[in-house]
């Protein structure tokens, strides 16, 4: 980032150099022995037999989809930093080989890594036939600082939060995955919970294996290098910001 021109390199390398101390003596975050709670809370996931969303307007607002089923979904966003690239190879399984979504579909991959692999498994096609607006990877409508939906539209999101006019003014938010996502966009609406299953066990489930495979960065032929455009002498010394030695030297 610091290579391509990132605002404030020296942010950047304080991050670089904090990380390279961190690797140096990786200590994880745990809990006291003696640690006290105010509450624990057990899910048997057995239990939950449908998705469950976020209903508008609110993260708290939490129904089933058997409740909220039928609504109309004006607009679909997939993307933020709670997808990973998983989620948009199932999403397009979901739009492939149909017709173009009803209403306005939004994708927006949360980093440039995952753009990549996506347009060289041709995910990017798919989501290009179903009519989709691709967006820079980053934030984009998650929290309407790059982009807003219409005024009053119902919206269906793979976002953290829908409060009110985050997305969009007067927009009515759920909140819910990337599979769920891509069937209302298909539908222009909330499929019921048979429709839904009926598209997870056809399109989904056959393909599982290979579609929910992470993007490990460390496997990428070439990214340590790819950033690595500019020479040492133009680039800050990493120890001259933070006023101290680094693991790693440079």
């Amino acid at each position: 980032m610091a290579a391509r021109g990132y605002g404030d390199a020296r942010t950047i390398l304080r991050r670089v150099a904090k990380m390279e101390q961190w690797l140096a003596n990786p200590v994880l975050l745990e809990a006291d022995a003696d640690a006290e709670y105010a509450e624990i809370i057990e899910i048997d996931l057995n239990e939950i037999k449908e998705p469950i969303v976020a209903a508008p307007n609110d993260p708290d607002n939490v129904k089933l989809l058997s409740e909220v089923a039928g609504d109309r979904v004006d607009e679909v966003f997939i993307g933020s930093c709670m997808t990973n690239i998983g989620h948009y190879r199932a999403a397009a399984k979901v739009l492939e080989g149909e017709a173009p979504v009803s209403g306005r579909l939004w994708v927006c991959p949360p980093t440039r890594m995952d753009e990549q692999r996506l347009k060289e498994e041709g995910v990017y096609a798919t989501f290009g036939a179903s009519g989709a607006r691709m967006e820079l990877p980053g934030c984009s409508l998650c929290m309407g600082n790059q982009a807003r939906v219409a005024d009053d539209a119902t919206v269906f999101s793979t976002s953290t939060r829908n409060f009110n006019n985050r997305m969009g003014k007067g927009a009515r938010v759920y909140l819910g995955s990337a599979e769920l996502s891509a069937a209302c966009a298909l539908l222009g609406r909330i499929p019921t919970v048979e429709e839904y299953g009926a598209i997870v066990s056809q399109k989904i489930d056959p393909f599982a294996d290979n579609l929910y495979q992470y993007l490990n960065f460390d496997q990428i032929q070439g990214f340590e290098d790819e950033g690595r455009v500019i020479s040492i002498e133009e680039m800050p010394r990493i120890e001259d910001i933070l006023g101290m030695p680094t693991a790693a030297g440079r």
